[in-house]
């Protein structure tokens, strides 16, 4: 599958929109349980994209938008802002071909550009697809919460999983109060 990686557009959202409706209605990466409208996940990106987070679209050559992915605050307080929090969603037919793998490689990258330390994946309904992609981009275990959400008439386990950006834990951050351009 051919594919290029780019940073999203506001024109992309409603593509967005249908694929993470997908996710909500047939999946357990997400545990909402109704769809969010348009306006809501343009209201949702202008919240990450404003305050500099990565936002990255994977795009097929005939323009069809296979998956996206972005990176946002794990926790608001302070002390947190080292670390971030990825997603990633994928179309159902882009699914298994290493679109999320390119997508969560390429967030990685301008994560770790921006000076964070850290990412932290949060894995609904603790998925085998998405701990194993996890994995192969170098994530490690980091928790289980077992019957965290209750979807699709069952109960839901969520995984936490984790990786260091750049110098980690290393070395104390330097400079800035902030990563990038967070603030």
């Amino acid at each position: 599958m051919s594919f290029v990686i780019r940073t999203a557009a506001l024109g992309d959202i409603a593509a967005f929109t249908e694929i993470y409706r997908e996710s909500v209605l047939n999946g357990v990466a997400s545990y909402e349980i109704d769809p969010p409208t348009l306006d809501e996940m343009e209201a949702r990106f202008a919240a990450i994209t404003e305050k500099g987070y990565p936002y990255i679209v994977a795009v097929e050559q005939t323009g069809l938008i296979l998956g996206y992915a972005y990176a946002s605050a794990f926790r608001t307080r302070p002390a947190y802002r080292w670390l971030v929090e990825d997603s990633v969603y994928l179309a159902p037919e882009a699914r298994g071909k290493g679109v999320g793998k390119a997508l969560l490689a390429e967030l990685i990258r301008r994560c770790t550009d921006l000076g964070f330390r850290q990412m932290v994946a949060v894995i609904g309904g603790a998925h085998p697809a998405s701990i194993a992609v996890h994995s192969a981009a170098g994530f490690e275990h980091s928790g289980r919460m077992t019957a965290t959400g209750f979807k699709h008439g069952r109960w839901l386990d969520t995984v936490f999983m984790q990786r260091a950006l750049g110098e980690g834990a290393g070395t104390e951050p330097s400079g800035a109060d902030y990563p990038g351009t967070m603030r």
